[in-house]
């Protein structure tokens, strides 16, 4: 069930899972379960792990928090939404078109980042220019943000989806496949990107820092587990926070921390920074706050939500944009307001920013 084409099978057995589980709601609970892969934004969590500043804030609320990597990005945002993890990290779009289509009530707990240029689409051939994208087969993540992307991309050129065709890979296969002889164009995201970018015949001719915040990394989180325990949402941010502020920095221990995320992702230290040069973190949680507040993203939200209704991602049947509801920080809901399931929450970063966690 690698694909994303197999989403909406999984969204409309989750339907069925939800609706059946809904009287359970568990009160409190000391164990949680949280998955991630390998992303640069999403590399402290490991770090986060290994060196036990997750443990100590873990064990200041009383609870236990287990991480779980995943090689397969939408498998592991697969696994949290049928109720496996209590939360994961994913993109905006992902927290919609995944655990949103699929009737699990979200919470955007952090922004951690947005890609600033760590998305990309490649087309093979020197000299290459995005118009010439036009007859190409596309080689991504079929439904993900590399087709939101993608599509962004194609609409500036004033091309529709329709001039090309896509092929479905997985982001463990991003340069397999550019490696591929038949392969001409590919849509992919650092690490694998970064290998891509050093063949000679790269071309890149679009990426994430030409549509800024639109791609957002953020760890989600299950909104009736955060209602019924706190602790968890004031556990992860806090653990969050100290690790960017570990990892910032020319400072031996700030090195050290990212030469433990490089090689874990398959790279050295250098390679890591070069990641984190496109991708902008918010090193501090007042920054990620007003980015979330901004009326701007609202607008973003918009641009994803109609990706996603355009391409079938809100579910089966759905006659319009507005079927899911999104809230943001202000109350205010994008979408149907009785059926809410992508929650924008600065509530956990907001006692970051001010010392209260």
């Amino acid at each position: 069930m690698h694909h994303a084409l197999s989403r909406r099978l999984i969204a409309s057995v989750l339907l069925l899972a939800c609706t059946l589980g809904s009287s359970a709601h568990a009160a409190e609970k000391k164990q949680f379960n949280f998955a991630w892969s390998i992303y640069a934004g999403f590399m402290p969590w490991l770090y986060a792990e290994q060196s036990g500043i997750l443990k100590k804030w873990a064990d200041k609320y009383g609870i236990e928090i287990k991480l779980t990597q995943f090689n397969d990005y939408i498998e592991s945002i697969n696994q949290y939404t049928a109720g496996q993890f209590d939360g994961v990290v994913a993109t905006n779009m992902d927290a919609l078109s995944i655990p949103g289509a699929g009737g699990v009530d979200t919470t955007v707990l952090i922004v951690g980042d947005y890609s600033n240029g760590s998305d990309e689409v490649v087309l093979k051939g020197k000299g290459l220019k995005l118009a010439d994208i036009k007859g190409k087969e596309v080689h991504l993540v079929q439904l993900s943000v590399s087709h939101y992307l993608l599509s962004r991309a194609l609409s500036s050129a004033g091309m529709k989806e329709s001039d090309i065709s896509t092929v479905n890979i997985s982001d463990a296969d991003f340069v397999a496949a550019w490696k591929t002889a038949d392969t001409k164009a590919v849509v992919a995201w650092k690490p694998g990107l970064s290998d891509i970018q050093a063949s000679p015949d790269a071309s890149p001719v679009f990426n994430s820092s030409q549509i800024p915040g639109e791609i957002m990394d953020i760890a989600m989180v299950n909104s009736q587990t955060l209602r019924d325990n706190p602790a968890f949402g004031k556990a992860l941010v806090g653990a969050w926070y100290e690790t960017l502020a570990v990892m910032q920095g020319d400072a031996e221990a700030a090195k050290a921390a990212r030469t433990v995320m490089a090689e874990a992702s398959g790279t050295d230290l250098a390679g890591y920074d070069t990641q984190l040069a496109t991708t902008h973190l918010f090193y501090k949680p007042a920054d990620a706050v007003s980015f979330v507040k901004n009326e701007q993203s609202k607008k973003i939200m918009e641009l994803v939500r109609d990706f996603c209704f355009e391409h079938g991602l809100l579910g089966e049947g759905v006659k319009d944009r507005n079927a899911i509801g999104i809230e943001f920080t202000d109350g205010s809901v994008a979408g149907n307001k009785d059926n809410v399931k992508v929650r924008f929450d600065a509530t956990y970063m907001g006692m970051a920013a001010d010392g209260k966690l």
